[in-house]
This record gives C-alpha cells, sequence and structure tokens, in this order.
C-alpha cells in the first residue's frame, strides 16, 4: 500500500470525522469551562512558584551576607576568590555576642584552659602577653635610625656594585667597609613610598625595618664623587633622590604561618590555645612561634595601613593560579638568622602607588586584616591614638621636614592630601577591627 492509499484509506474509515462532530455535541458546557479553570490554575500555581523560589533563595543569601565579613561589601569581587578565600573565616554573630564556630578549628572547651592560655600567650582575649613581648627581638629602634642618618652625613662610598633587589637597585660600600642598599627609582613615587612607609612604621613604633634615610645622587658630594663610572654603568641620573638603607646580613627566607594560609586563615585566642596543645613541639618552640605570630600581627596592619603589593598580597593574588605558592617563601620578607627578627623589605609601593590600585587589590589586602584578632597592645594603642587623633598627615609631613636638607625637599614631594586621606580611612578600619575583636574575644568563654 502506497503512502496516498494509506491517506485515502484513512480518510475512508472516519469520513467527515464524524465521532469528533458527535463528541462535542454529547459534551455538557460545564465540563468545558472546569478543564478551563483547572488550566488557568495550574499554569499560576506553577508561575507562582517560579518566581519565589528563586527570591527565597536570593533574599537568604544577601541576609547571610550581612552578617558576614565586609569584605565583599567594599569591592566586587570574582566568585573565584571569595571560594578560596572567604569561606574559611571565623564566623561570628556580633550582636548576640555569640561565637559561630568553624569545624575546622578546635576550641578550648574548658574555662580552667582557657584562663591558662590567657595568661602565658593571650591577655585580656586580644593582646599578646607580656611573656610573648618580652621575647620579641629588639630590631631597629629610633637610636638605631638616627646613627645611619648621621653616619650617612659624613660617609664616603668607594664602591658600587650589582646587588639588593632588582633593576637599578646598587650595593654600595663605604670607606670603613659598612655597607648600604641603594634604592633608585625613575618613579618619584616609588621613593616617596619607601620612604614615607619607614616614617610610618616608625609612628607604629615597628622595629622590623631597616633604618633608612633619602639622598640625592650628586657627583660633586664626598658620598659619590668616587663613584663616577660605577654610577654611569647604573644608568643612574644626577639629581635623583635614591633612599639608602643599612644593609642586613644574616637574612633567611621567611614563610606564611599555616595559620594565615587558606585551609585556616585566621588568628584569634583559641587557635592561640590550639597550637599550646601540640605535643610535639617544647615550650620554648611553642613560644618561638608565638614570637613570630606577633610579629606577623604587626606585619598584617602595616601593610593594610600601607597597601603594600609587593608582600603578601602578591601570593594571595598568585593564589588563584598556583595553589603551591602559600607554601612559598614570603615576598619581600626575611628573616633575622640570629635573632629570629622579621625583616619587611621594599616597602616602596606604599601609600601611593598601592593607593592607585585599590579597587583591584582591596580584597587581598583585607582578606588577612578581617581574620586577625590577636595584637600587640602597643601597636593596638597607637591605632587608637591615631584615630581619635586624626594627625597621623602631620606627623609624616614633620618627619619628612625635619630629618631632610633643603635639596631633599626640593627634588621630592612631601605626602600627598591624596593620601593622607586614604591613611586615616585605613586607620579607621583598623580601629573597627580591634574593636570587633575586642567585642567578640575580650568576653568570650
Amino acid at each position: 500500500m502506497t503512502y496516498a492509499n494509506f491517506s485515502d484509506h484513512k480518510l475512508d474509515k472516519f469520513p467527515n470525522c464524524s465521532w469528533e462532530r458527535d463528541f462535542k455535541q454529547r459534551t455538557p458546557p460545564i465540563y468545558k469551562n472546569l478543564c478551563l479553570i483547572s488550566v488557568v490554575f495550574a499554569f499560576s500555581v506553577g508561575l507562582t512558584i517560579g518566581i519565589l523560589i528563586p527570591f527565597m533563595y536570593f533574599n537568604g543569601y544577601n541576609g547571610v551576607r550581612k552578617n558576614s565579613s565586609s569584605l565583599s561589601s567594599e569591592v566586587n569581587t570574582s566568585s573565584v576568590i571569595r571560594t578560596i578565600f572567604l569561606n574559611n573565616s571565623y564566623g561570628y554573630v556580633n550582636d548576640s555576642k555569640s561565637l559561630l564556630i568553624y569545624p575546622t578549628v578546635s576550641f578550648v572547651e574548658t574555662n580552667e584552659s582557657n584562663q591558662s592560655t590567657d595568661d602565658e600567650f593571650i591577655q585580656d582575649g586580644i593582646y599578646w602577653s607580656p611573656k610573648v613581648e618580652k621575647s620579641l627581638p629588639e630590631g631597629y629602634k629610633d637610636q638605631k635610625h638616627t646613627l645611619w642618618s648621621d653616619y650617612l652625613n659624613k660617609a664616603v662610598a668607594i664602591r658600587l656594585e650589582n646587588g639588593c633587589g632588582r633593576m637599578q637597585n646598587r650595593l654600595v660600600t663605604f670607606r670603613d667597609g659598612i655597607k648600604g642598599c641603594v634604592r633608585y627609582r625613575q618613579n618619584t613615587d616609588q621613593i616617596q613610598g619607601e620612604l614615607f612607609s619607614f616614617y610610618l612604621a616608625q609612628i607604629l613604633r615597628l622595629p622590623n625595618l631597616a633604618p633608612s634615610a633619602v639622598n640625592i645622587v650628586d657627583l660633586n658630594s664626598p658620598l659619590w664623587s668616587n663613584l663616577h663610572n660605577e654610577i654611569a654603568s647604573a644608568q643612574w641620573n644626577s639629581n635623583r633622590p635614591i633612599v639608602l638603607t643599612q644593609f642586613i646580613s644574616n637574612l633567611n627566607s621567611a614563610n606564611i604561618p599555616a595559620v594565615f594560609k587558606p585551609l585556616e586563615r585566621h588568628l584569634n585566642k583559641f587557635d592561640v590555645a590550639n597550637m599550646t596543645k601540640n605535643e610535639i613541639l617544647d615550650k620554648e618552640d611553642v613560644l618561638r612561634n608565638m614570637v613570630e605570630l606577633a610579629q606577623w600581627s604587626d606585619l598584617i596592619i602595616f601593610d593594610y595601613l600601607t597597601a603594600n603589593l609587593d608582600r603578601i598580597v602578591n601570593n594571595l593574588y598568585n593564589y588563584q593560579w598556583n595553589v603551591n605558592i602559600m607554601d612559598a617563601p614570603a615576598h619581600n620578607l626575611a628573616k633575622k638568622s640570629d635573632s629570629e627578627l622579621l625583616v619587611f623589605l621594599d616597602n616602596e609601593s606604599g601609600l601611593l602607588h598601592g593607593y592607585r590600585l585599590l579597587k583591584k587589590y582591596e580584597i587581598y589586602h583585607s582578606i588577612l586584616l578581617d581574620n586577625l584578632c590577636v595584637f600587640r597592645r602597643q601597636t593596638a594603642d597607637i591605632i587608637k591614638k591615631l584615630k581619635t587623633k586624626g594627625n597621623i598627615g602631620s606627623l609624616l609631613r614633620d618627619m619628612f621636614e625635619k630629618r631632610n636638607s633643603a635639596t631633599v625637599k626640593d627634588i621630592l614631594p612631601t605626602l600627598p592630601d591624596k593620601s593622607v586621606k586614604i591613611l586615616n580611612e585605613r586607620i579607621d578600619r583598623v580601629y573597627g577591627q580591634i574593636k570587633k575583636c575586642e567585642s567578640i574575644f575580650s568576653k568570650a568563654l
């Protein structure tokens, strides 16, 4: 049978489709209305459910975000960054003063254990104890900075060679054998960043930055008169500002502590309590770890204030492509082998260049600060004072005016008003973090 014959056969079997006509004639109108109503009802229910479910989900999601870290409200960040870093923060509900514990952290459960930890390593819930403070290495304090500046006023350089980092930096040797590192940059703001970051560290009383001073490349001065050929080889221009830093020997690389890596990435009194339970480490090793973490607490605050791009932010940013980078030595951070002092190197991106890139990198600057709840009391007190007085700009500019010659001040600008404004905002942010930690951990059992 052909397809044509098959079609004809079907039509012959049901001539004029009389069965359909008979069905319609025998169906009462009420059933037609009920069918129509049921279809409209089913459509309405489906549409309502389809709208409500996504609405309820996103509304709940936004509610959770309001009670979590404020990082995501400051900048628009990718889901990759949130997944890698933000999900591991310690949680809390500040309104009720209750503590939401993540399962990756085991907390001390008894009051007796908490009291012991609070006495030995932590005081008042958020501060390093006097025992830790007394064990900190001396580092570089005001007297050593003054001695270095006075020395450079009379120093005579006899050799200039490659060293002290990248590009046009040089290692300089003076007539008496003392050495220094010269930071030369084409961009003046990088010299400003290095210098004013150094001044800020002194205001914060951080002993972790080597003595530094600004100088001018002047071939007629006693300092540079013996180095005409070396300076030409280095492609330095005359009358350019440089930062001359005391050379530090016996430096080793410094790694990022486990508590600041993505799987943990928070430090509070309970984390410190857990570290004291390590049966493998003896008391001296535990104390040594606390001393290092106390310096890291200062580093986190310092790098947040300056928006330093060339240290931990470098590791955090590259983590999205290289998951092993957090196990590598921290960039521009070293440890003295003879004193356990952490040395904060290369701060040229601070306060100017780093501030211009805040929109892109603020998420990384905030990651560690938002999860730091143990501080040196001295550092916290200075932050509170700077917050109250709002005078950080005048302090930095006064230091610049008093410590530098008229020649330096003619060539090198002071810190711009825009940078001072941003720095004050970041001081407020650090102050807020300290107060937040006080509200959570000072009274937490």
